[in-house]
């Protein structure tokens, strides 16, 4: 059968290079996913960073911008810091994405490399569990203008600086003083960022349907400072009140250096991230799977 899906972009580790074993890895596992497309009467592409750090010359090239306006599917061949690099910037365009792991744990990239071939079939004849992911809008205000303006699939995360100690931050939410904290930092996470850094700190996981963010405390210097679940609709506002070096960062890629008085505020994106799964996938099938569920129970 003819695939439901004509035109497949292809997206690899940015940072992999073409040279060493596990470039040579990664682009021999790019060349086995293409060629199986290609089996399925896929017209098969690559994005362009990936088909550079590759070396791969043998496949049609996009940018992401035209994956975006041409593409079907994007197929991401990596783990989930590829996933969500490229999940970003393809969100305002639809396209869906299904991820193929060859990274560590793979919440987000969650077919194994071994048996992409039969778990794909299917999908692409058109039997997919179709899962959504919001995004959070996050933009570094200074004295009214706005400095930086970021898009996170898991989280942004205000952080002391290295050398210094606590910071002193003042959150907001929709205008209402909610309290002063010190610590060493603060995490707002989304149901996909929930089971990542935010869970490090002792945050809850929260399930994708949730229309919901976490804000979690990094090392609070007040012990009552909890990790608390708020409404997405919500408008968070962070401000610098005390603290050296602090930074912001949005799922690790964009950083800020952050001034007292700048403000970083939260909203939701109107645009979300679309993931397809195997028929029958379930969130908690992930969790177990991950983190180790149930090992050792008869």
């Amino acid at each position: 059968m003819k695939s439901k899906f004509q035109c497949v972009a292809l997206i690899g580790k940015y940072q992999a290079l073409a040279s060493g074993a596990s470039g040579a890895s990664s682009r021999c596992a790019l060349e086995d996913v293409a060629d199986f497309l290609l089996t399925q009467d896929c017209k098969v592409v690559f994005e362009q960073d990936t088909a550079h750090n590759m070396g791969i010359s043998t496949h049609p090239v996009l940018s992401v911008a035209a994956i975006g306006a041409q593409c079907d599917l994007g197929l991401v061949v990596g783990g989930d810091g590829t996933m969500l690099g490229i999940g970003r910037q393809l969100a305002h365009f639809g396209v869906p994405l299904i991820g193929i792991n060859q990274g560590r744990l793979g919440f987000i990239t969650d077919i194994p490399f071994a048996s992409f071939a039969a778990t794909l079939a299917p999908i692409l004849q058109g039997e997919f569990e179709e899962d959504h992911r919001s995004l959070i809008r996050a933009r570094v205000m200074r004295e009214g203008k706005c400095v930086l303006d970021a898009l996170a699939m898991n989280d942004v995360v205000v952080n002391r600086g290295a050398a210094s100690g606590m910071v002193e931050l003042r959150i907001e939410v929709d205008g209402h003083f909610v309290a002063n904290q010190r610590a060493d930092g603060l995490i707002i996470a989304t149901p996909t960022g929930s089971t990542a850094y935010a869970l490090s700190a002792g945050g809850p996981m929260l399930h994708p349907s949730i229309p919901g963010w976490v804000l979690v405390p990094i090392a609070p210097h007040t012990l009552s400072n909890r990790p608390i679940v708020l409404s997405n609709i919500t408008e968070i506002a962070i401000e610098i009140v005390a603290g050296r070096d602090a930074s912001a960062s949005f799922d690790t890629q964009s950083l800020a250096s952050l001034l007292h008085g700048d403000r970083i505020v939260v909203t939701r994106s109107k645009h979300h991230v679309r993931f397809l799964h195997p028929k029958g996938w379930s969130y908690f099938d992930t969790l177990r799977q991950k983190l180790h569920w149930n090992q050792g129970v008869a």
